[in-house]
């Protein structure tokens, strides 16, 4: 089976099962065992001097562990498949994301409990288009990293590249932080996981380019401005894809917000789109990475045609 054929095997599994409750109330799911060693290797080995050496050495061994493991996995038939579709997270991102949009159907306070599952930022004062907005920018940063970025490195290293890119990326989400305790631990985390996120982002913007107005008739000034909104975020990669869909949806995202008690003052994504965000525009950003996602699987058929053809001739 190749490459491209499991990968299609594998997002079509996670499309019709996503995370079944039954399973991980039962089992730990893997992501939460990377996180525990994760956090085992922070409190054991994030202390004292060399901290940001301490970092390399353990986002090495997170590689190898992680290759290690991939390989073996896949030496089993057809385990790659489901391997793969457990770390692959579209159905699961769609079903939290659009919870955030019934939840504010219904009242504020659902919607402000929903949106605080998938993003870090403090939400007891949010109002309803924060509650909307943050849910689109998760929405969009969490398709990239989530399902892009695992089919991205499945297509370029099967499961040892996918299961490398979860560890590193799980690493860099529990201690890839400009803080007194993480700045240095984390360090090599980090930056990796934005090495690892450079092209999958671009490609996550580049899926969801067909819905903007401006696409057709402005190509390269509407790259333009997405390249800038891009550049104005904190992180090199996130800025792509939530710059894309909020201007294919019209609407502004980041801005200020709190983390911790702190007000933040992010530059707005889209400056000039509409600040005021709805449920209507949570469910059309969902429309759209179903799409996006859509894409994806048309891609992986092309590469299992693409190679039945090249084999015939060759």
């Amino acid at each position: 089976m190749t490459t491209a054929l499991t990968l299609f095997c594998a997002l079509i599994l996670d499309a019709i099962f996503g995370e079944p409750k039954w399973l991980w109330t039962r089992l730990p799911h893997p992501a939460v065992l990377m996180g525990r060693l994760i956090g085992w290797a922070d409190t054991r080995f994030n202390t004292g001097s060399k901290r940001k050496t301490k970092g390399v050495i353990l986002l090495i061994a997170l590689v190898i562990l992680g290759g290690s493991l991939g390989y073996f996995i896949a030496l089993v038939p057809y385990l790659s498949i489901f391997a793969a579709a457990i770390l692959i997270a579209h159905k699961s991102l769609i079903q939290h994301v659009k919870a955030v949009a019934h939840g504010l159907e219904l009242s504020l306070d659902q919607g402000r409990n929903a949106v605080a599952m998938i993003v870090g930022r403090d939400t007891a004062a949010m109002d309803a288009p924060a509650v909307a907005r943050a849910a689109i920018e998760s929405a969009a940063e969490n398709f990239s990293d989530g399902v892009i970025a695992p089919a991205f490195w499945f297509l370029i290293g099967g499961l040892p590249g996918l299961v490398i890119y979860k560890m590193v990326n799980t690493a860099d989400s529990m201690i890839g932080y400009l803080t007194p305790k993480h700045a240095d631990f984390g360090w090599a985390s980090a930056r990796f996981d934005d090495l690892l996120n450079l092209i999958p982002a671009r490609v996550t913007m580049l899926l969801l380019m067909p819905f903007m107005t401006t696409i057709r008739a402005k190509p390269f000034s509407t790259i333009a401005a997405i390249a800038r909104d891009a550049r104005k975020h904190r992180s090199p990669n996130a800025g792509w894809p939530e710059a894309a869909l909020s201007r294919s949806l019209g609407i502004a995202v980041s801005g200020p917000r709190a983390y911790h008690g702190e007000m933040k003052d992010y530059p707005w994504v889209n400056e000039t789109g509409r600040k005021i965000a709805h449920p209507y525009d949570i469910h059309a950003a969902c429309q759209r990475l179903w799409v996006a996602w859509a894409a994806v699987i048309f891609f992986c058929l092309w590469m299992v045609f693409a190679t039945a053809v090249l084999r015939l001739v060759f």
